[in-house]
């Protein structure tokens, strides 16, 4: 590796020269000159800044891009923007690229500076471009509106620079040329002049847009497209118009100096924001004139009031003129004009006042709901409102509230009315004082001028009438004893004249006696006791006898009252139990309860005592026990060995005052879960058949007619084997088992025993295997059985070869081979199980598919339950029916579907699901 050589050194400056040189070689090679352009600190976008003179710097430069995208280069250096620039540095630059087709590249540097930075620089040798103005650029222009004329009328002159270098053509499109309205302009092709052909309505076009095109004759676009704007100058040539014709306002009397009464509004088409445009309002006339009530904002349109001497009383309507006028209300403006009604709103500002102070009428005492007197009021508010309605009051007089007064609707009167009877002897003369005011609340004004309320006085004078008798007070009562003998007399209903205080010559008639217990003195109204009481009958109502009298004078003239019989209760009943028919369920019940009741007062009642009244039958304590509960109810307990059936027990209730009754109960001893299941009985003393059998109990028979028809078909297919040889059962377990036979000559008789429990072979000492054989097929082939558990025998046919034999074992967990048919060795687990395994496997498992039988919808039970028997030390001969739930293979059982009906309900309970 050569050494490094010191810049210091001379070798070093002579390094520093040449690198120097090569590096100025290089930039002659490829970039040219710098362009520096003199533009304003803000451009906006698509504008021309300058040009660049492109074939200076590269002549075969067919590709031209800028560094910077804010800028575009046409193919003759001319510089434009392409978005709105702000230069925030005195100086900005870019680089523009030329390219040509043999990948050959150059450079040019372009420069932007502010133009007040420019003419410090005018000494700098560097090439400056300066721009002139240019005719190729938007020019303001614009047409009044509904010009006269001469047309065509000259607009404008469009000119491009490039006019100079090339022939040039001049169009324009857009609307007004090609788009409606069309033909409005139009511009000479050589001399770029712009004209319009006729005038223009300024509110249907506001202005319009052109694009001017400059083209040669061949083609060739040198300049960009130019948006021309001519614009509509307006003439005040549209009058202001109201929104409406005729505006109709409100506003309540007695207002304040100022209040708002509403606004009205014009329109005017002309252009916005030029006195063509601004309006003012005025009010020329009032009616009626006097006095000046309201002004109305010029700029806004805002009608107030200049006086609070709106009265709705005296005027309720005003009309008023107003003017609209452009020009700012100038003379020479245009003007419209339209009417305004403006209605006075009622306020209550009136009170109703009594066109008389004093009234004077009268009433016949005792008569009631009957119309005694109208007063009359005056009122200036508007009528039918609640300013005008009128409100009535008692304000005195009425204490006993036998009087009230009520508004007419359509007159407005106050009805006098008599809600309440008046006695002569008590009040001859009752003096009222009315007030009145309206519905609506009085306006603070009003409560100001005068006072708030108005106020009448009415005397009312009672007349006298002969009146009949009195019954009061309208129900009496009298205490009578129910033991009370027949002829017992006692105190009776009491009527009397109010004029006289007295019940001479006052008669007395019974008009409603429910059970005709007594008679009535004509005379003196007393009672006599015409027949037995009874507290507990069912006239009576809380102990009390209602009689209705009739009480008359000598003129006919009457009254009527209720005389009210107390019955004082003695024991005269002995209590007794209402239900009479009790079920007792062995199975879930040890007793029932018995409840007595007492029909008299609890004096007499409560607490009890229960007997069983023994007199009929001396065998009634050794087969029922009574156990007290409360003091009102027992338990009826039953003997164990009672059979089932209908018994009648008679009971014996005493109360606490000595006083007894006998109820004969009939108790059913029931072989049921729920007293719902025991619809029927029977009685065993007389042996009368009144059983019907439930759901369950059909079940249990169809059940038991199932394990019979199983031990008959193991004992009918063990009969067709040897007949002589003895057949051994287990003493000890419940063989549940379908015995099958499908040999078709003398063979050994088989018993499988479910659940993995000993079964034996007849003739043989050898122990079977443990499970439950299914039917077989006839024909030879394999007999596929499955137990309640899985495990797997081979059973080899006596009957030919290739008759082979599977059984799927109760409880797997071996696989069992029986050589022969005929006392062969077996090889088997030991299958010996206590009972109350074998009991706890299988009762549930039966009681699951007995209890889904009949489930509802909602998997709820219904009223029928599985009932379990005790075990009584013997099982059966047949095998358990419950092999049938565990059946996944079609293994020949369709003997079941030629059974009765309801043993194919039994073996679809047992199908697995």
């Amino acid at each position: 590796m050569a050494a490094a050589i010191p810049w210091s050194s001379p070798s070093g400056a002579l390094c520093r020269q040449l690198l120097l040189t090569l590096m100025l070689l290089t930039l002659a090679c490829d970039a040219c000159e710098k362009f520096t352009l003199h533009v304003p600190s803000k451009l906006d976008a698509e504008k021309f800044i300058g040009r660049v003179n492109l074939k200076e710097c590269f002549n075969s430069a067919n590709l031209i891009h800028s560094s910077d995208p804010d800028f575009r280069i046409l193919e003759d250096g001319s510089v434009y923007t392409t978005n709105a620039i702000l230069l925030s540095s005195e100086k900005r630059s870019f680089t523009i690229f030329l390219s040509n087709a043999e990948n050959q590249e150059k450079k040019i540097v372009v420069v932007l500076e502010h133009q007040t930075k420019a003419l410090k620089k005018r000494h700098s040798k560097e090439k400056v471009l300066r721009r002139a103005k240019r005719r190729w650029a938007p020019i303001p222009c614009s047409v009044q509106e509904n010009s006269l004329g001469p047309f065509p009328l000259f607009l404008q002159q469009i000119q491009s620079d490039t006019a100079q270098n090339y022939t040039v053509y001049y169009s324009i499109r857009g609307p007004g040329v090609d788009r409606e309205p069309t033909n409005l302009f139009y511009v000479e092709r050589d001399t770029g002049n712009l004209y319009c052909t006729r005038p223009v309505d300024r509110e249907q076009y506001e202005s319009f847009e052109l694009i001017a095109f400059a083209t040669t004759p061949d083609g060739y676009t040198p300049e960009l497209p130019l948006t021309l704007v001519i614009k509509i100058e307006d003439e005040n040539d549209n009058y202001p118009i109201f929104t409406e014709t005729t505006y109709t306002l409100t506003v309540v009397e007695n207002c304040r100096v100022g209040s708002t009464v509403g606004q009205v509004c014009a329109t005017d088409k002309d252009e916005p924001d030029t006195m063509h445009t601004r309006l003012k309002y005025s009010i020329i006339e009032q009616i009626p004139a006097s006095p000046t009530l309201f002004s109305m904002h010029p700029s806004t349109g805002v009608i107030t009031t200049t006086s609070f001497q709106l009265d709705r009383e005296v005027i309720d309507r005003y009309q008023l003129k107003i003017k609209v006028q452009d020009m700012d209300g100038q003379y020479f403006g245009l003007q419209t004009t339209a009417t305004c009604i403006i209605n006075i709103e009622d306020v209550n500002d009136n009170l109703p006042t009594f066109t008389r102070t004093s009234y004077v009428t009268s009433v016949v005492e005792n008569i009631i709901d009957v119309e005694i007197l109208r007063v009359t009021v005056e009122d200036k508010d508007l009528i039918n409102t609640a300013n005008w309605r009128a409100n009535y009051t008692i304000f005195k007089g009425n204490e006993n509230g036998n009087f009230k007064i009520v508004t007419d609707p359509k007159t407005n009167e106050g009805v006098l009315c008599v809600v309440k009877a008046l006695n002569y002897e008590e009040r001859q003369q009752v003096v009222l004082q009315i007030d009145v005011v309206n519905e609506a609340p009085y306006s603070k004004e009003a409560t100001a001028l005068r006072s708030a309320t108005s106020t009448a006085t009415v005397t009312v004078n009672v007349e006298n009438q002969n009146e009949g008798p009195e019954c009061s007070p309208l129900v009496q009562t009298v205490r009578i004893k129910e033991d009370a003998p027949v002829g017992t007399q006692s105190d009776g209903y009491k009527a009397y004249d109010p004029e006289t205080r007295s019940s001479s010559g006052i008669r007395y008639k019974k008009l409603n006696d429910p059970k005709g217990w007594v008679s009535v003195d004509e005379n003196s109204g007393s009672i006599t006791i015409f027949t037995s009481l009874d507290r507990e009958a069912e006239a009576v109502r809380n102990s009390i006898y209602n009689v209705t009298i009739l009480a008359s004078d000598k003129d006919g003239r009457s009254c009527t009252g209720i005389l009210g019989i107390i019955l004082e209760d003695v024991n005269d009943n002995g209590p007794f139990i209402p239900k009479q028919t009790v079920i007792i369920c062995k199975t879930t019940m040890s007793s029932a309860k018995i409840v007595a009741v007492d029909p008299d007062e609890p004096i007499h009642g409560p607490p009890f005592d229960f007997k069983l009244d023994s007199a009929s039958d001396s065998n009634l304590q050794r087969m029922w026990e009574l156990r007290k509960i409360n003091d009102t109810a027992a338990h009826l307990f039953y003997q164990n060995d009672l059979p089932f059936g209908l018994y009648k027990v008679p009971i014996r209730v005493t109360d606490r005052q000595g006083q007894s009754k006998v109820t004969s109960v009939d108790v059913v001893l029931c072989d049921c879960v729920t007293e719902s299941d025991c619809t029927d009985y029977r009685s065993p003393q007389t042996g009368n058949r009144q059983v019907k059998l439930g759901t369950w109990a059909i079940l249990a028979i169809l059940l038991g007619i199932a394990l019979l028809f199983s031990i008959l078909f193991a004992l009918v297919c063990g009969a067709s084997g040897r007949g002589k040889q003895q057949k051994t059962f287990p003493d000890d377990l419940a063989q549940q088992n379908l015995i099958v036979s499908n040999t078709e000559a003398p063979g050994d008789d088989k018993v499988y025993a479910a659940n993995e429990f000993t079964s034996h072979t007849v003739g043989s000492s050898a122990q079977a295997v443990c499970g439950t054989m299914g039917s077989g097929v006839k024909t030879g082939g394999q007999e596929t059985i499955e137990m309640v558990k899985g495990g797997q025998q081979t059973l080899e046919s006596c009957q030919g070869a290739g008759h082979q034999h599977t059984l799927e074992s109760c409880k797997g967990g071996g696989h069992h081979t029986l050589d022969s048919c005929r006392g062969g060795q077996v090889d088997v687990e030991n299958c010996r199980y206590a009972y109350s395994e074998w009991q706890s496997f299988t009762q549930p498992r039966l009681g699951e598919k007995v209890q889904l039988c009949n489930q509802n919808d909602d998997y709820n039970p219904v009223q029928e339950y599985v009932l379990t028997y005790s075990y009584e030390g013997k099982g059966s001969v047949a095998g358990s029916v419950g092999c049938c739930s565990e059946r996944q293979e079609d293994d020949g059982l369709e003997f079941l579907d030629h059974l009765e009906p309801k043993f194919r309900t039994l073996a679809e309970t047992c199908i697995k699901r």
